[in-house]
């Protein structure tokens, strides 16, 4: 009923556009004059009039629906079927109820939860249809009054940019208030972690194994959350990631933005942008099939012991995949350096290497530390390649060609599966993803720096 509700709306949105405008044509003055907005901003107005207190009700109807129908459910109980249960009984009394109302019956329902679930589809189909019916009515008040409004030296166009305005107003508000949503769910839940783990252990500690025991007897099953290590393999992965990416990415930008005929870089440029657009997966495939097994046959030829999933094998494959995102913007921002800055280096006698590095390249450094730091950020975030071509291995070394395991791959594996989140191993999650949180921001923050500072230099 969501989706015919939105289509009632769209239709009589629709409708007073197209009577308004109308109505606006019939009433432009006599004689020549004009009417004081086009007659598309009078339609526009009315249309969005009707669609948008009509939207608005029914995406609050859809959101507390749920939670009416519940309390419903379970005042539809004697009160002595409900006493003595806990929340979480009760919420799978409901989820009983609602299982059998849409008929996945299993096992052989009671009484008195047929005959809520009976009472359920009633009260369902009841509610649908007066969401069907009140956004039609909402909608319809609204074209009606916006319409009856509406008159030769009516201000349509400020009103619709108004509309507009607020409408941008209330997306970017409701992108913050996701923003704070999202990094206090992470401090919460990071926060209940710390009352069962201490936070030094935590930060400083040397063993990584989350495993807890699941019965007091259980052997070597206490868990152990020391992130050193993961942290460790973490910052290596990167590192080896952004020794691949940064160099030739920096140089491709600069043999496209200096030396590159313009029919070669309009070749050359997107072919290099594709690497963005490969699923990880394949970058996967690609590490696990091809550049691990050609390590292990180089350290073998070299008397290296090079292990079968190595953190070389995933940074060299993960650098591959960030190169765009340094090259394209290096490349951008170089060729968007003035030409007179150019023109002046050339003009006191430097050569044209002399000129990249001395002038173009720190002119430029805003936009190349910005496609640097999106490199990063990317490495950092990597997951899947990692998950196959470095292992889930948990150690401190700085030896490339072991098996290491990085921040987001732990991330990943302690949230699958049916653990609650009362459990230590699941709430690690949360303090490795604050964790992985305030490195980020501090980058970011150093970043703003540093562009900061050789802005003022060359404005």
């Amino acid at each position: 009923m969501f989706g015919i509700s939105l289509i009632v709306i769209v239709a009589l949105a629709v409708l007073g556009y197209i009577v308004a405008s109308s109505a606006a044509r019939r009433l432009a003055p006599a004689g020549g004059a004009q009417l004081n907005s086009l007659p598309g901003y009078h339609g526009a107005y009315v249309g969005l009039w009707a669609a948008i207190p009509a939207v608005l009700l029914l995406l609050v109807w859809a959101a507390l629906e749920g939670h009416i129908l519940d309390a419903m459910i379970l005042a539809s109980f004697p009160e002595a079927a409900l006493a003595g249960r806990s929340d979480s009984q009760l919420e799978l009394l409901i989820s009983e109820v609602r299982s059998v109302a849409a008929g996945q019956i299993f096992g052989e329902p009671s009484p008195d939860v047929r005959a809520a679930a009976s009472a359920l589809n009633g009260w369902q189909l009841l509610a649908d249809w007066a969401m069907v019916a009140a956004c039609a009515f909402v909608a319809i008040v609204g074209l009606g009054l916006t319409r009856s409004r509406l008159h030769s030296d009516f201000r349509a166009r400020t009103g619709v940019e108004r509309i507009v305005k607020w409408t941008m107003v209330l997306c970017s508000v409701f992108a913050i208030l996701t923003t704070i949503g999202i990094i206090l769910s992470l401090l919460f839940e990071a926060f209940r972690f710390f009352q069962m783990v201490p936070w030094y252990e935590f930060l400083f500690g040397l063993s990584w194994e989350p495993q807890i025991a699941m019965r007091e007897d259980q052997v070597a099953g206490e868990g152990a959350f020391g992130a050193v290590p993961v942290f460790v393999g973490t910052i290596l992965i990167s590192i080896i990631a952004m020794l691949v990416a940064v160099p030739i990415g920096l140089l491709s930008a600069i043999y496209m933005a200096e030396y590159a005929s313009s029919r070669v870089r309009a070749v050359v440029k997107p072919i290099l942008e594709i690497l963005a657009g490969i699923p990880t997966v394949v970058y996967g495939f690609f590490a696990v099939l091809t550049v691990a097994p050609a390590l292990r046959s180089f350290g073998a030829w070299m008397g290296l012991d090079v292990a079968p999933n190595s953190a070389l094998a995933a940074g060299a494959v993960m650098g591959i995949m960030i190169i765009p995102f340094v090259s394209s913007l290096s490349d951008d921002a170089i060729s968007a350096v003035p030409h007179s800055m150019r023109e002046g280096s050339y003009g006191l006698g430097a050569t044209k290497a002399e000129t990249i590095v001395s002038v173009l390249l720190p002119a430029a450094l805003p936009g190349i530390v910005g496609g640097i730091l999106l490199a990063a950020s990317r490495a950092i975030g990597e997951t899947m390649i990692v998950v196959m071509a470095a292992g889930l291995i948990a150690k401190i070394t700085a030896n490339p060609f072991e098996s290491v395991t990085t921040v987001t791959v732990q991330i990943v594996t302690l949230l699958i599966g049916d653990t609650e989140f009362d459990s230590p191993k699941t709430l690690a999650a949360f303090a490795l993803g604050l964790v992985l949180f305030v490195v980020t921001l501090c980058l970011n923050v150093i970043a703003l720096r540093i562009v900061s500072k050789y802005r003022e230099k060359y404005d």
